[in-house]
């Protein structure tokens, strides 16, 4: 895949904007029998997974990331290679962008806009108003590190994944008899990149490794057991690359030997090797690049070297854990999921693979905590991933779109802390940007950002008039300061934030002008965004999104200087020109009106919707509150169509999420999980790669699932039927709510929810259109409840506490229905074994022979349950994997018919009563094979014949009995332990076959 700049790009036409929807050719083809990994299983299905190596496919590599430093692993058996990416290693240095010429030249401008001389002023703007240089940066990598392995023969049983729930990568393969694996990680805590090599033969590593960069740069052998590559970024638009960085590489080996000369580590018959890697970088901020590059690379190398690798494996697996595990999705798990990644991102519109889309949201939450960390740059095009010093779009920041894009699943997917580098940017550009606002707009206060910037804050117009003569970037992004604090409610995050926020609105009361024929107020120049109104003609007066924009941004400085007690007089003015801005208006197609007159877009099916900003990610065009401009949004998407760019199709997702149509959403979903807009790798495709698209896709999965823009926390607002039943935890609501929902045959049957602060929260959803009951799950006692409307309740809540609501008008669901990760029988499978591997469980053709049909009843220690009532091949036992089985009923027993497989297995489970208390149990089964077994009680036997013609019918197959004493109250559910994902060869499962109480 070639480089393009931004420009290139865009000259070529649109960037891709129409191209159809349609895989592109992919060589992955499903495997016949194949399975799921037991590691990728251990993960709960969590984990990219391969049976090749990436080769020299970037797209094939997985992305490791600390914040700081970003690695591509590729596992390739004979040469292992890391391209390694420091945050600010990029081109050029500190400069002054602004254009002294713009403000001159402004009125004129204006005047040829007004005049509807469009090109005319396009032609100005591009002599008078671009910055120097024209373009902007270039996000650049820091080399490779490649280890090179002595190979003889083929390699076997080879596999290889991305772990999500440890931020872990791992090779393994058997070559000559002997296992080696390989386990990448890139740590915050330690700041390094560490990578284990193991064998399970002595003395069997051996590997040479060296640096290599298309940078300018110096390799060396420091010591006897570490490599270095000393560098300086490259030059670009006439700006000397300044950045230097060092990266340092060194080798601890156990057996073997290791040495270092001529910049090349040699390992010699070693038979584990931990490596470290450590860049440091000269990049202080926007306007100093003069840091002490060597000392960080060699302070952090040498404290890390300080601890083993267990030890810094698990600092690292802590705190990642710390922020990926507040949010758990579980959409169900089909057969689909067997396959590698590559495979079912190609088969994905031709299987039903609800597992994918929990994936894929988990995949953008672990993309962001390991690109955006407190301290670090923001992610930028291409998060921290980049092999070029030449990438398309220069990989910087495009605030248009992509940008803001990136940070959507911050605050909802409760990554509040992964938010803070924008923050901090915002913060730079509110002093960048005042000497664009005075040379080139003449503002005597204030600052402005236009539609990119980069690790310079450059802040001026670039790359040509028709794409970058957008006045509102620092205004749109001034408005995420206001959102993060609807969901944090932090007021000394606002106190810090607010003087920026103040800035960019002081830009626009000092710049809005009046247009002549309507008599509003509005930005001159500007354009919505990259799309032209007439021929070659962009810029335009007043566009919507400028205007949906600056309202968002008046209305949030108001109420900020609000709540801080500070600028009365700045807050009846902001207030008074919101009140002068252009209006939303309804065209006559029926569309949102993409500009303040009823023009048709030169590319109907462009990328770009700007003028829905304000259905999403703003709140101004809502279903309930303006019903004619919602109706209008809906033809706007019609009109525009579902084709797009990768991101677009993710902010589309976003899109029909607000309209609350969940199969539309999924649609969208769809289209973008195919091979023409996600890599092997699962990165998104513009295409080439932006991440801005695995972002937004995450950013809409929690939008169907969850929205709070509207006053109020809406439950499944936009359930595809595709995800009938499922379970979500730790979604953040604004109002500061940390919501969790079950749901079942596509309606919650459970709503948890946390509020940070005490109040009243309202609740929107179907649960609420019945009898229902919200509980404080501390003592039990009912919380207070009005209803608002048929399904919109208001709940009064205390800070701290968590409440649950509940219908109390629906049946309980069976077992079967309860299923969110089931065992599955299924009689065509002949291989040896199924029950204890390969997936399946026992039969119900067996369980007949011994009495249990389908359906039917049984009876054991006085409690009767109803056995599962499904055909042979249907999921027919729950597994014992942390999830929560619908289970009511009032009785001094909790029987449980259940069994083990590889061994006994036991874990913690819960009895949750209504009242909310909860009763924490021990829950303890023998191995199926060979019983009974001592400790069984009352066992169902059966001969293990879960197939015909199965050769071992005569060994016992024996399901337990489990009693446990209750409270004698209400039983709300039951949750199980977290034992296992699903069934696997040598993964202890505990398969659960019916719950019941008894009296």
């Amino acid at each position: 895949m070639s480089d393009l700049t931004r420009r290139q790009a865009l000259k070529m036409g649109a960037a891709g904007a129409g191209g159809a929807l349609l895989p592109l050719p992919s060589s992955a083809v499903a495997r016949g029998d194949s399975t799921a990994p037991p590691q990728v299983l251990a993960a709960g299905d969590l984990a990219l997974w391969y049976d090749e190596s990436a080769g020299t496919d970037w797209l094939r590599a997985l992305p490791i990331g600390n914040g700081r430093l970003g690695a591509m692993v590729f596992g390739n058996v004979d040469t292992e290679r890391l391209q390694l990416n420091e945050d600010t290693v990029w081109a050029g240095g500190p400069h002054e962008p602004s254009n002294t010429r713009g403000a001159g030249a402004l009125a004129e401008i204006r005047r040829l806009v007004f005049a509807n001389q469009w090109t005319q002023a396009q032609d100005l703007i591009n002599q008078t108003m671009l910055g120097n240089p024209v373009g902007q940066l270039a996000y650049q990598t820091v080399g490779n590190l490649r280890l090179t392995f002595p190979t003889s023969g083929a390699a076997s049983q080879y596999s290889r994944q991305l772990d999500l729930t440890t931020a872990t990568t791992s090779v393994t393969y058997v070559m000559n008899g002997v296992r080696y694996q390989r386990e990448v990680f890139a740590s915050a805590p330690d700041q390094v990149i560490a990578m284990r090599l193991t064998a399970d033969r002595t003395g069997s590593i051996t590997f040479t490794a060296t640096f290599d960069s298309p940078q300018r740069t110096s390799v060396a052998s420091p010591d006897g057991s570490t490599i270095s590559l000393d560098g300086v970024s490259g030059n670009q638009e006439g700006v000397n690359g300044s950045v230097r960085f060092l990266a340092l590489a060194n080798a601890t080996i156990s057996g073997g030997t290791v040495s270092s000369s001529g910049g090349t580590l040699r390992v010699t018959n070693a038979t584990s090797v931990t490596l470290l890697v450590s860049i440091g970088s000269s990049y202080v901020n926007y306007r100093t690049v003069g840091g002490d590059y060597q000392g960080i690379a060699r302070q952090r190398l040498t404290a890390a070297r300080a601890s083993s690798y267990d030890q810094m494996r698990s600092r690292h697996v802590t705190d990642y854990q710390a922020l990926f595990g507040r949010v758990g999705l579980d959409l169900g798990r089909t057969s689909a999921a067997d396959q590698p990644t590559d495979v079912r991102i190609a088969q994905h519109n031709s299987v039903n693979d609800p597992q994918f889309s929990a994936l894929l949201f988990q995949f953008g939450r672990y993309l962001l905590i390991s690109s955006s960390r407190p301290g670090t740059q923001p992610a930028n095009l291409q998060g921290i991933w980049n092999d070029s010093l030449t990438p398309s779009w220069d990989s910087k920041y495009t605030i248009n779109a992509n940008l803001p894009m990136n940070y959507w699943l911050a605050n909802t997917t409760n990554l509040s802390e992964c938010h803070t580098p924008v923050f901090d940017m915002v913060r730079d550009l509110a002093v960048s940007g005042v000497r664009t606002a005075q040379v080139q707009y003449g503002a005597a206060g204030g600052w402005v950002t236009h539609h990119n910037t980069d690790a310079w804050r450059a802040t001026s117009v670039v790359d040509g008039a028709f794409w970058g003569m957008w006045q509102t970037g620092g205004a749109w992004l001034s408005t995420l300061i206001w959102d993060h604090y609807l969901f944090t409610g932090d007021i000394e995050f606002l106190r810090a934030n607010y003087p920026a926020m103040k800035g960019a609105a002081q830009f626009f009361l000092n710049t809005l002008v009046t247009e002549p024929t309507l008599g509003y107020l509005v930005t001159n120049p500007s354009n919505s965004p990259e799309l032209g109104h007439h021929a070659n003609a962009s810029v335009c007066a007043g566009p919507t999104m400028d205007n949906q924009i600056l309202r968002d941004l008046f209305d949030g400085c108001a109420r900020a200087s609000e709540i801080l007690d500070v600028d009365a007089t700045f807050r009846a003015q902001v207030r008074a020109t919101r009140d002068r801005l252009p209006p939303m208006k309804i065209g006559s197609r029926g569309n949102i009106q993409e500009w303040l007159y009823d023009w048709v877009e030169t590319e109907q099916y462009h990328r770009h919707i700007s003028h829905l900003y304000g259905l999403a990610p703003s709140n101004q065009i809502t279903k309930r509150g303006t019903p004619q401009l919602f109706e209008a949004a809906r033809r706007t998407l019609q009109l525009r169509g579902d084709d797009g760019t990768g991101w677009s199709l993710a902010w589309k997702i976003n899109f029909w999420a607000r309209m609350e149509e969940g199969n539309r959403a999924h649609d969208l979903i769809r289209y973008l999980a195919t091979p023409a807009r996600l890599a092997p790798n699962m990165f998104d495709l513009h295409p080439p790669f932006q991440i801005d698209g695995n972002f937004g896709a995450t950013a809409g999965v929690a939008e169907m699932l969850l929205q709070s823009h509207a006053g109020e926390l809406h439950i499944l607002p936009a359930l595809p039927t595709a995800w009938p039943s499922g379970r979500v935890t730790g979604l953040r609501g604004r109002g500061g709510h940390t919501v969790s929902v079950t749901w079942s045959s596509g309606q919650a049957t459970e709503v948890l929810l946390r509020p940070d602060r005490a109040g009243t929260v309202r609740l929107r959803g179907r649960l609420f259109t019945g009898a229902y009951t919200v509980v404080d799950t501390a003592d039990g006692t009912s919380a207070r409840t009005t209803r608002i409307e048929s399904d919109l309740v208001e709940v009064t809540v205390l800070a701290g506490r968590t409440y649950r609501a509940t219908s109390s008008g629906t049946t309980t669901p069976t077992l079967e229905q309860s299923f969110t990760n089931a065992g599955i029988s299924n009689d065509t499978n002949t291989g040896v074994g199924n029950f204890d591997g390969n997936g399946a469980s026992l039969s119900a053709q067996a369980l007949a022979q011994a009495g249990v049909t389908p359906g039917s009843t049984v009876s054991r220690n006085g409690v009767t349950f109803r056995w599962p009532n499904v055909s042979p091949g249907v999921a027919d036992n729950a597994i014992a994997s942390g999830q929560s089985i619908g289970v009511t009923g009032t009785g001094r027993t909790l029987g449980i018919l259940a069994t083990g497989t590889y061994g006994a297995v036991s874990g913690t489970a819960t009895v949750v009563y209504a009242d909310g208390t909860r009763q924490t149990f021990t829950l303890s089964t023998p191995d199926w094979y060979g019983g009974p077994h001592a400790g069984g009680t009352a066992a169902i036997v059966t001969a293990y014949q879960n197939r015909p013609g199965n050769q071992r019918q005569a060994t016992a197959a024996c399901i337990y009995y489990v009693g446990v004493t209750l409270q004698n109250k209400a039983v709300v559910r039951v949750e199980l332990p977290n034992i296992s994902a699903r069934p696997a060869s040598g993964v202890p499962t505990m398969h659960i076959f019916a719950i019941a109480i008894g009296a």
